[in-house]
């Protein structure tokens, strides 16, 4: 056992491959031609307990310590899949994560509890057409109105989008205040005034990426999570989280790309002999092996410390930087080592190319992040948790 997993974790992980095998592998090219994940499965994740790896007893969880999300988020990387992935993962950790810390006892009983069981799916809308990653320049707004809140403005690239049956939105409270007057609110699908537009994307295509319009929305004051005014600071505290689920999201399909190169390179004959002999191709999958070592201590260390409460922004953004760089470059140069085989949609590396891609985009673009850690760096900028 390594210093990170356990003999219960391994256990785990071993019991998450063989479920994925047997209930997700067999639908991927289905749902990755249509866009469309079946309902069924989300039910399946939620009987067998995975979207509440993270999640309070209170409401149907397990409260498991953070190597079980872990391997989740490993594994899932293993079906070459990123949009299947992040449907999932944007589920579990970007949507339910807002309301296992804000959300109200009320409302995780009607929210939390059947996200956890796979009966609802959830999105988090934070990104605006004309914002992208600028969070603080959001346009959304929710306007206070006796008891009820009234929201419009529009979300682009939001995982789950289109089939959520509730969505987590930052909107400003009040405009006038810019990032301090941000709030979040829990808006269920079912609220008219709502509309979303399935997006065409490169590559995570089993996925479903909407953009949203809130027109008029009526919210009521009691679907607020947590306190008004303190949406930015919510959201700052859980970019820790997802960022660190993007640098392990990104040394897993390295490491998936490179056992499937190495594989293949074994078989495959030039020249008299099999590839692997071939001093070239040799010393780059050395170096690829060794990016991925250091890309899986520094993430898991990462994990450790945030499962030891410790608020990791810095090093969290530092992670996505770095891995989602590193994973480009091994699954471009792995793409290689397949020659014209590559580059044919029947082998598994021309997904594996177009889903990495989004990992320098996503959640925060890769220049973005350079500057957060700047601040932080050059200018001893500190980012603080919201106060509990």
């Amino acid at each position: 056992m390594s210093r990170y997993f356990t003999e219960e974790h391994e256990l785990f992980r071993k019991s998450f491959k063989e479920f994925l095998q047997k209930e997700v592998v067999p639908h991927i090219e289905k749902w990755e031609e249509t866009g469309t994940i079946e309902r069924f499965i989300w039910k399946k994740f939620g009987e067998m307990g995975y979207f509440g790896l993270e999640q309070p007893e209170e409401y149907g969880g397990l409260d498991l310590d953070l190597f079980y999300t872990v391997i989740f988020l490993e594994e899932l990387q293993m079906i070459n899949s990123g949009g299947f992935a992040a449907a999932m993962w944007a589920h579990a950790y970007l949507a339910m994560t807002h309301l296992k810390y804000e959300a109200s006892h009320e409302l995780k009983e009607a929210y939390l509890t059947p996200a956890i069981e796979g009966e609802k799916i959830g999105c988090l809308c934070i990104s605006e057409p004309f914002g992208g990653s600028d969070v603080a320049g959001m346009k959304t707004t929710a306007i206070k109105k006796g008891d009820k809140y009234i929201v419009n403005g529009s979300k682009t690239f939001i995982t789950n989008g289109v089939y959520a049956d509730f969505y987590v939105v930052a909107a400003k409270t009040d405009p006038e205040k810019g990032n301090k007057g941000m709030s979040i609110f829990l808006i269920d699908k079912k609220e008219k005034g709502i509309s979303a537009t399935k997006l065409n994307k490169l590559g995570w295509r089993a996925s479903d990426t909407a953009e949203i319009a809130f027109d008029n929305v009526e919210v009521s004051a009691e679907n607020l999570l947590g306190e008004e005014g303190k949406g930015f600071n919510y959201i700052m505290q859980h970019f820790a989280m997802e960022r660190l689920i993007m640098g392990i999201n990104a040394h897993a399909r390295s490491e998936f790309a490179l056992e499937y190169a190495m594989g293949y390179m074994k078989e495959r004959e030039a020249f008299g002999r099999t590839l692997d002999k071939f001093q070239a191709l040799r010393h780059s999958v050395a170096e690829m092996a060794s990016e991925i070592e250091m890309m899986k201590e520094f993430n898991y260390s990462v994990a450790q410390r945030l499962n030891d409460g410790e608020y990791v922004v810095k090093e969290a953004s530092m992670s996505k930087l770095l891995s989602t760089k590193i994973a480009d470059e091994v699954i471009y140069k792995c793409l290689q080592m397949l020659g014209g085989y590559g580059y044919m949609e029947d082998y598994p590396m021309a997904r594996l190319f177009r889903d990495s891609r989004l990992g320098p985009i996503g959640g925060g673009t890769s220049e973005i992040l350079k500057e957060i850690i700047a601040k932080m760096v050059l200018d001893n900028k500190e980012y603080k948790p919201a106060a509990k």
